[in-house]
C-alpha cells in the first residue's frame, strides 16, 4: 500500500526557502572547469607551430595523461612520475605513483612535439611568462589559438594553452587528467597576462650557455643594447653561426657569433659550452 504523503503549508515554505537558497548558492558559485569539452581548435591559431602544440596538448587530453606536481620536468620532455605537493598533501598523495604534467612540464612537451626540440627547458610557469615572444598584456579579447596564458599576479604560479572560443586546455590540479576547460573557470583577478610564442620551423640545435648575465645582441657584436639577459645556464635553440666582432671575455677571445631565433638576437659563442665554432651548426 502506497504512502500518501501530503506536504503542509509549512513543509511548501521550507522547500521553496531550500529551494531559493541552493539556486542563490548556484549563482554565485564560480565557473567549472568544462573537463568534458571536446578538445581541439577553437579558430584560426596564431602559426603552424601552435596548431601542432594544441594538437599534441589534446593527445594528452585524449589519453587520460594526469596532473602530478613537479611532472614533465625531467633532463628531456615527457611525462614523469609526480611528489607530494607540500601545500596540498591530501590531494596530491598519489601523485608520486602516477606518470604525468604539472603545468609547466605540460606546456614543455606541447611546443617540444610542436617545434621538434626541447624549446621551454625546465622551467617553471614564472620562467616561461619570461619566454621570448609579444606580451598580449591581460585583455582576453585579444586571445589566439595558442597564445600561452598566466595566473599569477604576485607571482605566476599556472600557464595554460588557449584553444579558442574561451577554451584552455591544461594540467589543473592533483587528482585530475589534463583537461579542456573554460578560461573564466580561473580566478580572473589573479590573470598575469598572455604571451604569443611561436618557435619557428627552422632547423635548429640545442645547446647549453654558462656563466651569469649573458647578453643576447640584436647584431653579431656588442655595440648596440641586449635585446635579452639569461640569468645563469640556460638551454638555447642556435639556427646558425657567423664571424662577427672580436670579443674577449672570461679568458677567452673569440669571434663566433650564434643565433638564437627564440629572442631573435644573437649570442657570443665564448658563452656557449663547447669549442669556439660549433661543430654541429651551419654558417648563417
Amino acid at each position: 500500500m502506497r504512502a500518501n504523503h501530503r506536504r503542509t503549508p509549512a513543509a511548501g515554505l521550507l522547500l521553496a526557502l531550500l529551494a531559493g537558497l541552493l539556486s542563490a548558492i548556484t549563482l554565485a558559485a564560480p565557473a567549472r572547469a568544462d573537463t568534458t569539452a571536446a578538445c581541439g581548435l577553437g579558430g584560426t591559431p596564431i602559426s603552424d607551430g601552435a596548431a601542432r602544440a594544441i594538437a599534441a596538448a589534446c593527445d594528452e587530453v585524449a589519453a587520460g595523461t594526469w596532473y602530478t606536481w613537479g611532472g614533465g620536468h625531467g633532463p628531456t620532455p615527457g611525462a614523469t612520475y609526480g611528489s607530494v605537493d607540500p601545500s596540498d598533501p591530501e590531494r596530491s598523495k598519489n601523485d608520486p605513483y602516477r606518470q604525468g604534467y604539472d603545468c609547466s612540464g605540460f606546456i614543455r612537451w606541447a611546443w617540444y612535439k610542436a617545434a621538434g626540440s626541447d624549446v621551454v627547458g625546465q622551467k617553471d610557469a614564472a620562467e616561461e611568462f619570461q619566454l621570448p615572444g609579444q606580451r598580449l598584456g591581460t585583455d582576453t579579447g585579444v586571445l589566439k589559438p595558442g597564445d600561452l596564458v598566466f595566473w599569477g599576479t604576485s607571482w605566476v604560479h599556472h600557464v595554460a594553452i588557449y584553444l579558442g572560443g574561451g577554451k584552455i586546455v591544461e594540467a589543473r590540479e592533483s587528482d585530475t587528467h589534463i583537461m579542456v576547460s573554460d578560461l573564466t573557470s580561473h580566478n580572473m583577478a589573479d590573470y598575469a597576462g598572455a604571451v604569443r610564442y611561436d618557435p619557428g620551423t627552422a632547423a635548429t640545435t640545442n645547446h647549453q650557455t654558462w656563466s651569469n648575465g649573458v647578453n643576447i645582441r640584436p647584431t653579431p657584436g656588442t655595440s648596440r643594447p641586449p635585446v635579452a639577459v639569461l640569468p645563469g645556464p640556460t638551454t638555447v635553440r642556435v639556427q646558425c653561426q657567423t664571424h662577427g666582432e672580436l670579443v674577449t671575455a672570461e679568458g677567452y677571445t673569440n669571434d663566433a657569433w650564434s643565433y638564437l631565433p627564440d629572442y631573435h638576437g644573437w649570442i657570443s659563442n665564448i658563452y656557449l659550452q663547447g669549442p669556439a665554432w660549433l661543430p654541429d651548426v651551419p654558417t648563417c
